[in-house]
Protein backbone atom coordinates (compact mmCIF):
# COMPACT_ATOMS: atom_id res chain seq x y z
CA UNK A 1 0.00 0.00 0.00
CA UNK A 2 2.81 2.40 1.10
CA UNK A 3 4.38 1.28 -2.29
CA UNK A 4 1.53 2.20 -4.45
CA UNK A 5 1.18 5.51 -2.78
CA UNK A 6 4.93 5.98 -3.21
CA UNK A 7 4.40 5.37 -7.22
CA UNK A 8 1.61 7.75 -7.61
CA UNK A 9 3.22 10.66 -5.51
CA UNK A 10 6.16 10.18 -8.60
CA UNK A 11 3.87 9.67 -11.19
CA UNK A 12 2.67 13.17 -9.92
CA UNK A 13 5.45 15.21 -9.40
CA UNK A 14 6.95 13.88 -12.73
CA UNK A 15 3.55 15.20 -14.21
CA UNK A 16 3.73 18.42 -12.43
CA UNK A 17 7.46 18.33 -13.93
CA UNK A 18 6.27 17.44 -17.19
CA UNK A 19 3.85 20.34 -16.51
CA UNK A 20 6.47 22.82 -16.02
CA UNK A 21 8.63 21.96 -18.55
CA UNK A 22 5.70 22.48 -21.18
CA UNK A 23 4.64 26.08 -19.63
CA UNK A 24 8.38 27.24 -19.42
CA UNK A 25 8.72 26.06 -23.42
CA UNK A 26 5.37 27.87 -23.81
CA UNK A 27 6.79 30.85 -22.05
CA UNK A 28 9.78 31.15 -24.00
CA UNK A 29 8.22 31.88 -27.15
CA UNK A 30 8.05 35.36 -28.29
CA UNK A 31 4.72 36.62 -27.90
CA UNK A 32 3.19 39.72 -31.01
CA UNK A 33 -0.27 40.67 -29.45
CA UNK A 34 -3.13 41.88 -32.46
CA UNK A 35 -5.91 43.08 -32.09
CA UNK A 36 -8.07 41.64 -34.49
CA UNK A 37 -9.83 38.60 -35.17
CA UNK A 38 -7.56 35.86 -36.57
CA UNK A 39 -10.21 34.35 -39.27
CA UNK A 40 -7.51 31.90 -41.29
CA UNK A 41 -4.23 30.38 -41.59
CA UNK A 42 -5.26 29.19 -45.34
CA UNK A 43 -3.86 30.79 -47.89
CA UNK A 44 -5.59 29.62 -50.76
CA UNK A 45 -8.87 28.18 -49.56
CA UNK A 46 -10.50 30.81 -47.68
CA UNK A 47 -13.69 33.35 -48.61
CA UNK A 48 -12.13 35.76 -45.93
CA UNK A 49 -9.48 38.12 -46.72
CA UNK A 50 -8.85 40.13 -43.44
CA UNK A 51 -5.96 42.25 -41.75
CA UNK A 52 -4.88 39.85 -39.19
CA UNK A 53 -4.86 36.96 -41.14
CA UNK A 54 -2.93 38.59 -43.85
CA UNK A 55 -0.37 39.75 -40.83
CA UNK A 56 0.18 36.15 -39.76
CA UNK A 57 0.22 35.06 -43.47
CA UNK A 58 3.10 36.81 -44.15
CA UNK A 59 5.26 35.58 -41.45
CA UNK A 60 4.83 31.80 -42.83
CA UNK A 61 4.56 32.22 -47.17
CA UNK A 62 6.42 34.57 -50.07
CA UNK A 63 4.64 35.61 -53.19
CA UNK A 64 6.47 36.02 -56.44
CA UNK A 65 5.72 39.93 -56.10
CA UNK A 66 5.92 42.45 -53.90
CA UNK A 67 6.02 46.21 -53.21
CA UNK A 68 9.16 47.88 -52.51
CA UNK A 69 9.00 50.92 -49.85
CA UNK A 70 8.06 53.23 -52.99
CA UNK A 71 4.60 50.92 -53.56
CA UNK A 72 6.76 49.88 -56.57
CA UNK A 73 6.42 46.09 -57.78
CA UNK A 74 9.73 44.06 -56.92
CA UNK A 75 10.37 40.39 -56.93
CA UNK A 76 9.94 38.57 -54.04
CA UNK A 77 10.01 34.52 -55.18
CA UNK A 78 10.83 35.59 -58.27
CA UNK A 79 14.40 37.07 -59.53
CA UNK A 80 13.44 38.81 -62.23
CA UNK A 81 10.44 40.05 -63.88
CA UNK A 82 10.26 40.37 -67.86
CA UNK A 83 6.98 41.77 -68.98
CA UNK A 84 6.55 41.62 -72.93
CA UNK A 85 6.25 44.43 -75.11
CA UNK A 86 2.72 44.13 -75.79
CA UNK A 87 1.69 43.35 -72.38
CA UNK A 88 0.40 39.91 -72.93
CA UNK A 89 3.14 37.82 -71.27
CA UNK A 90 5.57 38.05 -67.95
CA UNK A 91 8.07 35.76 -67.59
CA UNK A 92 9.12 35.30 -63.74
CA UNK A 93 12.71 33.83 -62.92
CA UNK A 94 12.71 31.73 -59.69
CA UNK A 95 15.09 32.63 -57.00
CA UNK A 96 17.70 28.98 -56.67
CA UNK A 97 17.84 27.53 -53.56
CA UNK A 98 14.35 28.32 -52.12
CA UNK A 99 12.85 25.61 -49.81
CA UNK A 100 9.48 24.71 -48.78
CA UNK A 101 8.92 24.09 -44.73
CA UNK A 102 8.49 20.53 -45.81
CA UNK A 103 11.87 20.43 -47.29
CA UNK A 104 10.99 20.15 -51.10
CA UNK A 105 12.29 22.64 -53.41
CA UNK A 106 10.31 25.48 -55.33
CA UNK A 107 9.87 25.20 -58.49
CA UNK A 108 7.68 26.55 -61.12
CA UNK A 109 5.78 23.80 -61.08
CA UNK A 110 4.87 24.71 -57.47
CA UNK A 111 3.96 28.61 -58.69
CA UNK A 112 1.55 26.79 -61.65
CA UNK A 113 -0.61 24.84 -59.02
CA UNK A 114 -0.70 27.89 -56.97
CA UNK A 115 -2.62 29.86 -59.65
CA UNK A 116 -4.22 26.89 -60.93
CA UNK A 117 -5.41 26.45 -57.84
CA UNK A 118 -6.72 30.03 -56.83
CA UNK A 119 -7.89 30.60 -60.71
CA UNK A 120 -10.05 27.21 -60.10
CA UNK A 121 -11.27 28.06 -56.46
CA UNK A 122 -15.09 28.15 -55.55
CA UNK A 123 -14.30 29.30 -52.16
CA UNK A 124 -10.99 31.45 -51.71
CA UNK A 125 -11.60 35.57 -51.70
CA UNK A 126 -8.78 35.84 -54.05
CA UNK A 127 -10.66 34.56 -57.01
CA UNK A 128 -12.71 36.92 -58.59
CA UNK A 129 -10.46 39.77 -58.93
CA UNK A 130 -8.27 37.20 -61.73
CA UNK A 131 -11.60 38.02 -63.67
CA UNK A 132 -13.67 40.60 -65.92
CA UNK A 133 -17.60 40.19 -65.50
CA UNK A 134 -19.90 38.42 -63.34
CA UNK A 135 -22.18 35.29 -63.71
CA UNK A 136 -21.94 33.37 -67.39
CA UNK A 137 -19.89 36.74 -68.90
CA UNK A 138 -17.08 36.46 -66.75
CA UNK A 139 -13.52 35.41 -68.20
CA UNK A 140 -9.93 34.66 -66.93
CA UNK A 141 -7.45 37.70 -67.26
CA UNK A 142 -5.20 34.84 -67.40
CA UNK A 143 -5.26 32.48 -70.49
CA UNK A 144 -2.46 30.22 -69.61
CA UNK A 145 -0.04 29.10 -67.35
CA UNK A 146 3.20 27.70 -68.54
CA UNK A 147 6.47 26.30 -67.04
CA UNK A 148 9.49 25.73 -69.53
CA UNK A 149 11.75 24.77 -67.19
CA UNK A 150 11.79 24.02 -63.39
CA UNK A 151 12.92 27.82 -62.75
CA UNK A 152 10.86 29.61 -65.24
CA UNK A 153 7.35 30.26 -65.15
CA UNK A 154 5.34 32.06 -68.04
CA UNK A 155 1.32 33.82 -67.71
CA UNK A 156 -0.06 34.45 -70.53
CA UNK A 157 -2.70 37.11 -70.54
CA UNK A 158 -6.41 37.36 -72.77
CA UNK A 159 -5.24 40.94 -72.70
CA UNK A 160 -3.14 43.36 -71.19
CA UNK A 161 -3.77 43.80 -67.58
CA UNK A 162 -2.49 46.43 -65.48
CA UNK A 163 -3.77 44.30 -62.01
CA UNK A 164 -1.71 41.13 -62.22
CA UNK A 165 1.21 42.44 -60.34
CA UNK A 166 -1.06 44.22 -57.96
CA UNK A 167 -3.12 40.84 -57.65
CA UNK A 168 -0.10 38.25 -57.02
CA UNK A 169 1.68 40.22 -53.97
CA UNK A 170 -1.25 38.16 -52.15
CA UNK A 171 -0.80 35.17 -53.35
CA UNK A 172 1.33 32.77 -51.53
CA UNK A 173 3.23 29.87 -53.15
CA UNK A 174 2.26 26.33 -51.45
CA UNK A 175 3.74 22.79 -52.45
CA UNK A 176 1.97 21.23 -55.46
CA UNK A 177 -0.43 19.38 -54.33
CA UNK A 178 -1.04 20.77 -51.12
CA UNK A 179 -4.19 22.79 -50.89
CA UNK A 180 -6.38 20.27 -48.86
CA UNK A 181 -3.80 20.76 -46.39
CA UNK A 182 -3.53 24.49 -46.14
CA UNK A 183 -6.23 24.96 -43.81
CA UNK A 184 -4.93 22.85 -40.92
CA UNK A 185 -1.29 22.80 -41.56
CA UNK A 186 0.22 25.12 -44.06
CA UNK A 187 2.98 25.18 -45.59
CA UNK A 188 4.98 27.79 -47.21
CA UNK A 189 8.80 29.02 -47.81
CA UNK A 190 8.57 32.21 -45.19
CA UNK A 191 10.54 32.72 -42.53
CA UNK A 192 8.28 30.86 -39.82
CA UNK A 193 6.72 27.30 -40.12
CA UNK A 194 3.48 26.54 -38.60
CA UNK A 195 3.42 24.61 -35.72
CA UNK A 196 -0.07 25.28 -34.02
CA UNK A 197 -2.85 27.40 -34.85
CA UNK A 198 -5.75 27.44 -32.00
CA UNK A 199 -8.88 29.22 -32.98
CA UNK A 200 -10.69 29.12 -29.63
CA UNK A 201 -7.85 31.02 -27.78
CA UNK A 202 -7.27 32.70 -31.09
CA UNK A 203 -3.23 31.40 -31.04
CA UNK A 204 -1.06 30.57 -33.42
CA UNK A 205 2.29 28.99 -32.54
CA UNK A 206 5.13 29.28 -35.07
CA UNK A 207 9.07 28.04 -34.90
CA UNK A 208 12.05 29.92 -37.10
CA UNK A 209 12.79 28.23 -40.63
CA UNK A 210 16.50 27.46 -40.38
CA UNK A 211 16.48 27.11 -44.14
CA UNK A 212 15.12 30.25 -44.77
CA UNK A 213 16.16 31.51 -48.04
CA UNK A 214 16.95 35.03 -46.81
CA UNK A 215 18.68 33.96 -43.62
CA UNK A 216 17.35 31.95 -40.59
CA UNK A 217 15.15 35.20 -38.52
CA UNK A 218 16.92 35.74 -34.82
CA UNK A 219 13.59 34.53 -32.80
CA UNK A 220 13.50 30.92 -32.68
CA UNK A 221 9.59 30.60 -30.98
CA UNK A 222 7.35 33.19 -32.27
CA UNK A 223 3.80 33.45 -31.08
CA UNK A 224 0.48 35.31 -32.05
CA UNK A 225 -1.77 35.82 -29.89
CA UNK A 226 -5.39 38.00 -30.15
CA UNK A 227 -5.73 40.23 -27.19
CA UNK A 228 -8.81 42.21 -28.12
CA UNK A 229 -9.22 43.97 -25.26
CA UNK A 230 -7.47 47.24 -24.67
CA UNK A 231 -7.05 46.99 -21.32
CA UNK A 232 -5.71 43.36 -21.02
CA UNK A 233 -3.24 44.36 -23.40
CA UNK A 234 -1.80 47.24 -21.54
CA UNK A 235 -1.85 44.47 -18.89
CA UNK A 236 0.01 41.43 -20.79
CA UNK A 237 2.52 44.66 -22.10
CA UNK A 238 3.41 45.58 -18.59
CA UNK A 239 4.05 42.22 -17.40
CA UNK A 240 5.98 41.72 -20.06
CA UNK A 241 3.88 38.55 -21.32
CA UNK A 242 3.45 40.16 -24.68
CA UNK A 243 6.73 41.20 -26.39
CA UNK A 244 5.45 43.33 -29.52
CA UNK A 245 2.06 44.65 -30.01
CA UNK A 246 2.53 46.04 -34.14
CA UNK A 247 -0.01 48.65 -35.46
CA UNK A 248 -2.63 48.78 -32.27
CA UNK A 249 -6.02 49.47 -33.41
CA UNK A 250 -7.72 49.28 -29.97
CA UNK A 251 -5.94 51.68 -28.10
CA UNK A 252 -5.84 55.27 -28.26
CA UNK A 253 -3.36 57.43 -29.33
CA UNK A 254 -2.98 58.62 -25.48
CA UNK A 255 -3.21 55.69 -24.11
CA UNK A 256 -0.08 55.07 -26.48
CA UNK A 257 1.97 57.82 -25.09
CA UNK A 258 1.47 56.83 -21.72
CA UNK A 259 2.62 53.01 -22.26
CA UNK A 260 6.26 55.31 -23.80
CA UNK A 261 6.49 56.05 -20.47
CA UNK A 262 6.99 52.68 -18.67
CA UNK A 263 10.78 52.35 -18.41
CA UNK A 264 10.26 48.79 -19.81
CA UNK A 265 8.64 49.72 -23.06
CA UNK A 266 9.35 51.56 -26.12
CA UNK A 267 6.61 52.62 -27.84
CA UNK A 268 7.90 53.70 -31.86
CA UNK A 269 6.50 55.86 -34.67
CA UNK A 270 6.88 55.16 -38.48
CA UNK A 271 4.97 56.89 -41.20
CA UNK A 272 2.05 54.82 -42.71
CA UNK A 273 0.47 54.71 -45.85
CA UNK A 274 -3.07 53.21 -45.07
CA UNK A 275 -5.62 55.86 -44.58
CA UNK A 276 -8.99 56.60 -42.47
CA UNK A 277 -11.36 57.95 -44.52
CA UNK A 278 -14.88 59.38 -44.00
CA UNK A 279 -17.32 57.58 -46.57
CA UNK A 280 -20.51 58.79 -47.74
CA UNK A 281 -23.36 57.17 -49.26
CA UNK A 282 -24.33 59.85 -51.84
CA UNK A 283 -27.16 57.72 -53.21
CA UNK A 284 -29.06 59.07 -49.77
CA UNK A 285 -30.21 63.03 -49.07
CA UNK A 286 -28.75 65.02 -48.00
CA UNK A 287 -25.55 63.47 -49.28
CA UNK A 288 -26.61 63.29 -52.26
CA UNK A 289 -25.92 66.42 -52.75
CA UNK A 290 -21.88 67.51 -53.46
CA UNK A 291 -22.19 70.71 -52.02
CA UNK A 292 -22.88 69.19 -48.50
CA UNK A 293 -20.25 66.88 -48.59
CA UNK A 294 -18.13 69.74 -49.33
CA UNK A 295 -19.18 71.12 -46.03
CA UNK A 296 -18.41 68.38 -44.25
CA UNK A 297 -14.96 68.51 -45.45
CA UNK A 298 -14.36 72.22 -44.87
CA UNK A 299 -16.32 71.75 -41.32
CA UNK A 300 -13.78 69.43 -39.74
CA UNK A 301 -10.66 70.32 -38.60
CA UNK A 302 -8.25 67.75 -39.38
CA UNK A 303 -4.87 69.42 -38.63
CA UNK A 304 -6.20 70.18 -34.87
CA UNK A 305 -7.50 66.64 -34.92
CA UNK A 306 -4.51 65.29 -35.31
CA UNK A 307 -2.46 67.11 -33.76
CA UNK A 308 -4.90 67.35 -30.07
CA UNK A 309 -6.49 64.34 -30.25
CA UNK A 310 -4.39 61.85 -32.47
CA UNK A 311 -1.14 63.16 -30.52
CA UNK A 312 0.70 63.34 -34.35
CA UNK A 313 -0.04 59.84 -34.78
CA UNK A 314 -0.47 60.51 -38.19
CA UNK A 315 -0.36 62.99 -41.08
CA UNK A 316 -3.27 65.02 -43.11
CA UNK A 317 -4.25 62.89 -46.20
CA UNK A 318 -5.68 64.45 -49.57
CA UNK A 319 -5.88 61.55 -51.34
CA UNK A 320 -6.81 58.28 -50.87
CA UNK A 321 -3.34 57.40 -52.63
CA UNK A 322 -0.26 57.73 -50.41
CA UNK A 323 2.25 60.72 -50.95
CA UNK A 324 4.90 58.13 -51.70
CA UNK A 325 2.61 56.81 -54.92
CA UNK A 326 3.58 57.73 -59.00
CA UNK A 327 0.26 58.79 -59.28
CA UNK A 328 -0.28 61.11 -56.42
CA UNK A 329 -2.18 63.79 -56.80
CA UNK A 330 -4.06 65.72 -54.29
CA UNK A 331 -6.45 67.44 -56.09
CA UNK A 332 -9.01 70.22 -54.40
CA UNK A 333 -7.83 70.42 -50.57
CA UNK A 334 -10.24 71.88 -47.89
CA UNK A 335 -8.65 73.64 -45.36
CA UNK A 336 -10.85 73.75 -42.33
CA UNK A 337 -12.97 76.62 -43.00
CA UNK A 338 -16.19 76.77 -41.20
CA UNK A 339 -17.79 79.78 -43.03
CA UNK A 340 -17.22 77.88 -46.26
CA UNK A 341 -18.76 74.96 -45.07
CA UNK A 342 -21.89 77.52 -44.14
CA UNK A 343 -21.52 78.99 -47.87
CA UNK A 344 -21.62 75.30 -49.03
CA UNK A 345 -24.48 74.06 -47.32
CA UNK A 346 -26.49 77.36 -48.31
CA UNK A 347 -25.73 77.01 -51.78
CA UNK A 348 -26.68 73.90 -51.16
CA UNK A 349 -30.03 75.26 -50.12
CA UNK A 350 -30.03 73.99 -46.20
CA UNK A 351 -29.96 77.61 -45.21
CA UNK A 352 -29.38 78.72 -41.58
CA UNK A 353 -33.07 79.28 -40.21
CA UNK A 354 -32.22 82.44 -38.13
CA UNK A 355 -28.87 83.27 -39.87
CA UNK A 356 -27.45 84.31 -35.76
CA UNK A 357 -25.88 80.97 -35.22
CA UNK A 358 -25.15 77.06 -35.45
CA UNK A 359 -28.54 76.09 -35.75
CA UNK A 360 -29.22 72.91 -37.37
CA UNK A 361 -30.45 73.46 -41.37
CA UNK A 362 -31.46 69.55 -41.38
CA UNK A 363 -34.81 68.27 -39.90
CA UNK A 364 -33.68 65.01 -38.88
CA UNK A 365 -29.84 64.35 -37.90
CA UNK A 366 -27.29 62.22 -40.58
CA UNK A 367 -26.76 58.75 -38.80
CA UNK A 368 -22.99 58.51 -38.22
CA UNK A 369 -22.54 54.62 -38.26
CA UNK A 370 -18.85 53.51 -36.69
CA UNK A 371 -17.35 50.01 -35.62
CA UNK A 372 -17.28 48.95 -32.07
CA UNK A 373 -14.19 47.99 -30.12
CA UNK A 374 -11.52 51.32 -30.75
CA UNK A 375 -11.52 53.66 -28.57
CA UNK A 376 -9.56 56.13 -30.95
CA UNK A 377 -12.52 55.70 -33.29
CA UNK A 378 -14.99 56.36 -31.05
CA UNK A 379 -13.15 59.78 -29.87
CA UNK A 380 -12.62 61.05 -33.16
CA UNK A 381 -16.10 60.65 -34.56
CA UNK A 382 -17.48 62.59 -31.41
CA UNK A 383 -14.96 65.43 -31.98
CA UNK A 384 -16.50 65.38 -35.74
CA UNK A 385 -19.89 65.21 -34.49
CA UNK A 386 -19.03 68.91 -32.66
CA UNK A 387 -17.27 70.29 -35.51
CA UNK A 388 -20.29 69.37 -37.87
CA UNK A 389 -22.64 70.16 -35.31
CA UNK A 390 -20.98 74.06 -35.16
CA UNK A 391 -21.91 74.45 -39.00
CA UNK A 392 -25.43 73.48 -38.36
CA UNK A 393 -25.50 69.80 -39.60
CA UNK A 394 -27.11 67.24 -36.80
CA UNK A 395 -25.22 64.03 -36.57
CA UNK A 396 -26.08 60.31 -34.56
CA UNK A 397 -23.22 58.38 -33.67
CA UNK A 398 -24.76 54.71 -33.72
CA UNK A 399 -22.13 51.75 -32.82
CA UNK A 400 -22.23 48.57 -34.49
CA UNK A 401 -20.08 45.29 -34.58
CA UNK A 402 -17.02 45.38 -37.43
CA UNK A 403 -18.66 42.25 -39.77
CA UNK A 404 -22.29 43.89 -39.05
CA UNK A 405 -20.99 47.60 -40.28
CA UNK A 406 -19.18 45.90 -42.86
CA UNK A 407 -22.28 43.89 -44.45
CA UNK A 408 -24.28 47.15 -44.14
CA UNK A 409 -21.93 49.23 -46.23
CA UNK A 410 -22.17 46.66 -48.64
CA UNK A 411 -25.54 47.18 -48.85
CA UNK A 412 -25.33 50.69 -48.89
CA UNK A 413 -27.45 50.57 -45.56
CA UNK A 414 -25.61 53.71 -44.07
CA UNK A 415 -25.20 57.55 -44.20
CA UNK A 416 -21.98 58.41 -42.76
CA UNK A 417 -19.85 56.09 -41.95
CA UNK A 418 -15.73 56.03 -41.30
CA UNK A 419 -12.73 53.20 -41.77
CA UNK A 420 -9.70 52.31 -42.99
CA UNK A 421 -7.93 51.03 -45.96
CA UNK A 422 -5.43 48.88 -45.45
CA UNK A 423 -2.84 48.14 -48.50
CA UNK A 424 -5.21 48.32 -51.25
CA UNK A 425 -4.76 51.99 -51.74
CA UNK A 426 -1.33 52.32 -51.98
CA UNK A 427 -2.01 51.06 -56.07
CA UNK A 428 -3.66 53.62 -57.96
CA UNK A 429 -5.96 51.38 -59.70
CA UNK A 430 -7.48 51.12 -56.62
CA UNK A 431 -9.13 54.06 -57.80
CA UNK A 432 -10.93 52.35 -60.32
CA UNK A 433 -12.30 49.91 -57.51
CA UNK A 434 -13.52 52.61 -55.28
CA UNK A 435 -14.39 55.45 -57.81
CA UNK A 436 -15.94 53.79 -61.05
CA UNK A 437 -19.85 52.97 -61.36
CA UNK A 438 -20.78 49.55 -59.89
CA UNK A 439 -16.86 48.98 -58.96
CA UNK A 440 -16.07 45.71 -56.64
CA UNK A 441 -15.21 48.01 -53.69
CA UNK A 442 -17.99 51.30 -54.63
CA UNK A 443 -19.60 51.29 -51.55
CA UNK A 444 -20.54 54.84 -51.29
CA UNK A 445 -22.72 54.19 -54.73
CA UNK A 446 -20.97 57.48 -56.73
CA UNK A 447 -20.82 57.20 -60.23
CA UNK A 448 -19.72 59.96 -62.76
CA UNK A 449 -19.74 59.02 -66.52
CA UNK A 450 -16.60 61.81 -67.01
CA UNK A 451 -14.62 59.97 -64.33
CA UNK A 452 -15.40 55.81 -65.91
CA UNK A 453 -13.45 56.41 -69.22
CA UNK A 454 -10.08 57.84 -67.37
CA UNK A 455 -10.11 55.06 -64.73
CA UNK A 456 -10.21 52.25 -67.36
CA UNK A 457 -7.84 54.24 -69.78
CA UNK A 458 -5.33 54.35 -67.08
CA UNK A 459 -5.05 50.96 -65.92
CA UNK A 460 -5.31 49.77 -69.62
CA UNK A 461 -2.27 51.49 -70.83
CA UNK A 462 1.48 50.71 -70.87
CA UNK A 463 2.33 54.12 -70.86
CA UNK A 464 3.68 55.61 -66.89
CA UNK A 465 3.22 58.76 -67.72
CA UNK A 466 0.01 58.61 -69.84
CA UNK A 467 -1.41 56.96 -66.89
CA UNK A 468 -0.03 59.16 -64.23
CA UNK A 469 -2.00 62.17 -66.43
CA UNK A 470 -4.94 59.85 -66.51
CA UNK A 471 -4.98 59.60 -62.48
CA UNK A 472 -3.81 63.20 -61.86
CA UNK A 473 -7.47 64.34 -63.96
CA UNK A 474 -9.56 61.37 -61.84
CA UNK A 475 -8.26 62.50 -58.34
CA UNK A 476 -9.04 66.00 -59.20
CA UNK A 477 -12.52 64.99 -60.56
CA UNK A 478 -12.99 63.27 -57.43
CA UNK A 479 -11.65 65.41 -54.89
CA UNK A 480 -14.45 67.97 -56.16
CA UNK A 481 -17.45 65.39 -55.85
CA UNK A 482 -15.91 63.69 -52.11
CA UNK A 483 -17.99 60.75 -52.22
CA UNK A 484 -14.89 60.15 -50.03
CA UNK A 485 -13.54 62.47 -48.10
CA UNK A 486 -9.64 61.17 -46.96
CA UNK A 487 -8.81 62.22 -43.08
CA UNK A 488 -5.71 60.61 -42.65
CA UNK A 489 -2.80 58.49 -42.46
CA UNK A 490 -2.57 57.12 -39.88
CA UNK A 491 1.54 56.25 -38.43
CA UNK A 492 2.44 52.74 -37.89
CA UNK A 493 2.40 52.56 -34.15
CA UNK A 494 4.58 49.77 -32.47
CA UNK A 495 5.03 49.09 -29.07
CA UNK A 496 7.43 47.00 -27.69
CA UNK A 497 9.32 45.73 -25.00
CA UNK A 498 12.75 47.53 -24.55
CA UNK A 499 14.94 44.64 -24.95
CA UNK A 500 13.41 44.10 -28.61
CA UNK A 501 15.92 45.53 -31.32
CA UNK A 502 15.87 46.30 -34.93
CA UNK A 503 12.10 47.62 -35.26
CA UNK A 504 11.76 48.82 -39.00
CA UNK A 505 8.14 48.97 -40.06
CA UNK A 506 7.71 49.91 -43.71
CA UNK A 507 4.85 52.23 -45.12
CA UNK A 508 2.09 49.60 -45.49
CA UNK A 509 2.61 47.81 -41.89
CA UNK A 510 3.68 44.51 -43.75
CA UNK A 511 5.03 42.25 -40.94
CA UNK A 512 8.04 40.69 -42.93
CA UNK A 513 10.10 43.25 -40.06
CA UNK A 514 9.93 40.47 -37.65
CA UNK A 515 11.75 38.40 -39.10
CA UNK A 516 14.70 40.73 -38.75
CA UNK A 517 14.37 41.55 -34.86
CA UNK A 518 16.53 40.72 -32.21
CA UNK A 519 15.22 39.80 -28.35
CA UNK A 520 18.00 40.84 -26.02
CA UNK A 521 17.90 38.90 -22.22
Amino acid sequence: MRAGKLFLLLMAALSLLALGSSCRKRSDAFVIALSDKITTIDPVGSGTIDAASERVRVLMFNSLVRKNEKFEYVPDLASDIKPSSDGLSYTFTLQDGVKFHNGAALTSADAKYTLDTILNSQTSGRTASFYEGTGASRQPYIAAIETPDARTLVIRLRKPWQQLMTNLVPISIIPNGSAAQQASAPVGTGAFKFVKFDPTQQMVDLAANPDYWQGKPQIESLRVKVVADASALQAELKSGRVGLVPLPTNLSPDTLKSLGDDPALQVQQFPGANVTYLGFNVREAPLDNAKVRQAIAYAIDRESLIRDLLLNQAKLAHSILPEESWAYNAGQKYSYSPDAAKKMLDEAGFRDPDGDGPQMRFPKPIVFKIAAGSAATSQYAVVIQNYLKQVGIPIEIETLEFNLLLDQMKKGQYQMTTSRWVGGNQDPVFLKDLFMTKANFNRTGYSNPALDPLLQEAVETLDRERARQLYTQAQDIVSRDVPMLPLWYPANMVIAQKRVANIKVDGSGDWGFVRNLTVGK
